[in-house]
């Protein structure tokens, strides 16, 4: 399935899509050194978070999609140079509001994070006039 929107995500940030398809999407992130807040290479929640939220916003894939609320837990920490992978799939259609889980994954396979995602089809983009 072709992508729909934010067609100018940095892969370097939030990931690179593996995977879109109707009412889900993958998408993996290689955190980095520069991700990390510490010593022990811990990586900043953010990324994580980003990556889920990015995932969220394929598996819905219309161009004017946005976030309007997140529930969140990260279960595990994350340490630069791990791979992580980001499940999203769309459990509820309720016509411009969708709700996404999301779960993400590192290359050990146990999962770091999962969330609900409500995700909004606005009219228009959020920042035309």
């Amino acid at each position: 399935m072709e992508q729909r929107t934010h067609r100018l995500a940095s892969g370097r940030l939030v990931g690179r899509p593996v995977r879109i398809g109707e009412g889900r999407a993958e998408v993996e992130l290689l955190t980095t050194e520069e991700m990390a807040v510490d010593e022990y290479g811990l990586v900043h929640g953010g990324f994580t978070f980003g990556l889920a939220d990015y995932a969220a916003m394929l598996a819905v894939n219309e161009p004017t999609v946005v976030l309007g609320e997140a529930e969140v837990r990260f279960l595990k920490p994350v340490k630069a140079g791990e791979l992580l992978r980001a499940k999203a799939e769309l459990r509820e259609d309720l016509g411009r509001k969708k709700v996404v889980w999301v779960e993400v994954f590192n290359e050990g396979g146990e999962k770091v994070f999962e969330g609900a995602f409500h995700c909004y089809v606005l009219e228009k983009h959020v920042l035309a006039r």
